[in-house]
């Protein structure tokens, strides 16, 4: 059944979304250059890689050294803005739509940090990961890693159609107010050390 509506709905927002997704691209495209997509891989269910897309938010700048410059000065203006609606999330659409990601699930995190995981927080990899989850909406980025993967946990053990529609509905009031977007002195979420 969350298959189901996770394609439904997918093939719906694609629809709706694709002409502000155009836009999105087009103005990334003059603004920051090229790519517009941002590509990376996650663990999805079980731990099994797969790509994730975002619309690009930061530059690729370097210093005089060659060395990435801190992701706080990469930021543009229009990633600042893209973030602060979550539209840099709008092509993990597609995700949803391949069935790499489901709309509701524990956010997917970097590769690297599954070795670090204890036992108890890999099991937030027993169910689909989802454009948003019960952490997003309990804290998003203000909140540690250890309460995170409590939440995310918890939504493991008490998953239902009645719950992902309340993470819904939370999410889009998250979204509208733009609460919990950016850490506290950090343009996102700090590195997970284990």
């Amino acid at each position: 059944m969350k298959r189901f509506i996770d394609l439904l709905g997918s093939i719906i927002l694609i629809l709706a979304f694709l002409p502000f997704m155009v836009i999105i691209g087009v103005v990334i495209r003059i603004r920051m250059g090229s790519p517009v997509l941002f590509k990376q891989m996650r663990p999805g269910l079980d731990g099994k890689p797969f790509y994730i897309y975002k619309f690009r938010t930061m530059i690729d700048e370097r210093d005089k050294n060659g060395q990435i410059i801190p992701e706080e000065l990469r930021l543009t203006a229009l990633g600042i803005f893209l973030r602060k609606y979550s539209l840099d999330e709008l092509p993990q659409l597609f995700n949803v739509f391949k069935g790499d990601l489901s709309f509701v699930g524990p956010r997917p995190l970097l590769m690297e940090y599954l070795p670090l995981y204890t036992k108890e927080q890999a099991r937030r990899h027993e169910v689909k990961p989802g454009i948003t989850g019960w952490a997003q909406v309990n804290g998003r980025n203000l909140i540690s890693w250890e309460e995170k993967f409590k939440l995310d946990v918890w939504y493991v053990e008490n998953q239902s159609l009645f719950l992902d529609l309340k993470i819904l509905i939370l999410t889009i009031k998250k979204v509208l107010i733009k609460e919990g977007v950016s850490a506290i002195n950090h343009s996102s979420m700090e590195d997970f050390k284990g």
